[in-house]
């Protein structure tokens, strides 16, 4: 089946070309006229704001997206060959977005991308991320040319490059946080593969909701190869991913709520929040309920549902890892309360709508240009 049944992508593209032009104009003149003061961090030790939240949601959600891919095509077999173009051009669109963000946060973007590759500084994680997200993005779109080419004959060592590099770089943005020992709320062995397995989830949500885009959120136009995807293997694997996910969000809690070591208190604040229990209950529980249930699990609207509800879920579980890891100062005075605050600024807000729209317009474009719903 072809992509005649495809809604056209020219409305997404324009409503997200306009998007993106509005907000970064108006996040590029919040960063103008006020600098690093646009952003609500501040010296009591929160230096990572809503900026990196962003950042590393989409960066993970992209490895997410090509593991997904990468694996349909190593062991997946033909029945997942309709997903594998999509979800490869999605993992760079969504890079996309991210690192815009990351650009614009940073005081000299520039000079980063040149002065980091070439400090060889090789005891950071934070240099070998770099170094890994450079390989990772020639790894994708040498990926996709090949699969656009139909060149199956080399598409199998690339797909396992590929692969490699997308859980390097997964791992290693686990290891620049549970490497950091002074800071015990992020600090754990466990966190590269709680990355890898929160990626996967991303991936397999990204998935579900942004080929019922491609289709107008039909599920009658889906080609036949999709939709037997769709009623057969892909929720099953979209549930053990939910559940996996919740497990180690909810052991986390347990050990932090248990836990004595300084900056573990956090964990009190955390539990009580409303954006914490919507991420437990609405985001993950219940598109986990869905998903097991035979009632809901094949439909199409459910499935829409749920890749939604999910993605919001790890956005606010990003938020709380990353903001809640800052705040409990390290170092306490009569200068800093028990506890810091934080709210993201407009600008950081206008941060996140030019991720959301700038990776909108990349992969519309992707979807216009190259055909990515074709079975072959």
């Amino acid at each position: 089946m072809t992509t005649a049944s495809m809604q056209k992508p020219t409305p997404v593209l324009l409503v997200a070309v306009v998007g993106l032009v509005v907000t970064l104009g108006i996040a590029i003149s919040q960063l103008t006229s006020q600098g690093h003061a646009a952003f609500n961090t501040n010296n009591y030790g929160l230096y990572w704001g809503f900026p990196i939240v962003i950042y590393d949601y989409f960066l993970l959600t992209s490895t997410g997206l090509a593991m997904v891919a990468t694996l349909a095509l190593l062991y997946g077999g033909e029945e997942f060959r309709p997903l594998v173009k999509r979800a490869i051009w999605l993992a760079l669109a969504g890079l996309a977005g991210g690192v815009a963000v990351l650009m614009m946060e940073l005081g000299h973007p520039l000079r980063a991308l040149w002065a980091i590759p070439t400090s060889f500084a090789f005891s950071s994680p934070l240099y070998w991320k770099v170094i890994c997200v450079s390989l990772y993005v020639i790894s994708l779109l040498l990926l996709l040319a090949k699969l656009i080419k139909a060149d199956g004959s080399s598409v199998r060592g690339s797909a396992i490059v590929t692969l490699v590099l997308a859980a390097a770089v997964t791992a290693i943005a686990g290891v620049v946080y549970g490497s950091q020992s002074f800071r015990p709320f992020w600090a754990s062995g466990d966190i590269p593969a709680a990355f890898i397995f929160e990626s996967l989830l991303g991936g397999l949500a990204f998935v579900f909701f942004f080929t019922y885009m491609a289709y107008g959120f039909s599920a009658e136009r889906l080609p036949q190869g999709v939709r037997k995807l769709f009623d057969g293997k892909l929720p099953g694997l979209f549930a053990l991913a939910i559940f996996i996910h919740l497990v180690f969000v909810l052991g986390r809690m347990t050990t932090g709520l248990y836990g004595n070591a300084e900056g573990l208190q956090v964990w009190h604040h955390i539990v009580g929040s409303p954006l914490f229990l919507i991420e437990i209950f609405v985001g993950l529980l219940l598109p986990l309920v869905l998903m097991l249930m035979a009632g809901t699990r094949r439909s199409g609207p459910m499935q829409i549902l749920a890749a939604l509800l999910v993605m919001n879920a790890l956005l606010i579980s990003r938020y709380e890892y990353i903001i809640g890891g800052q705040l409990v100062p390290l170092f306490k005075g009569s200068w800093a309360p028990p506890l810091l605050s934080y709210t993201p600024s407009m600008t950081e807000w206008m941060l996140l709508l030019v991720a959301i729209f700038l990776s909108n317009a990349v992969n519309a474009f992707g979807e216009r240009q190259f055909r990515l719903g074709e079975e072959r």
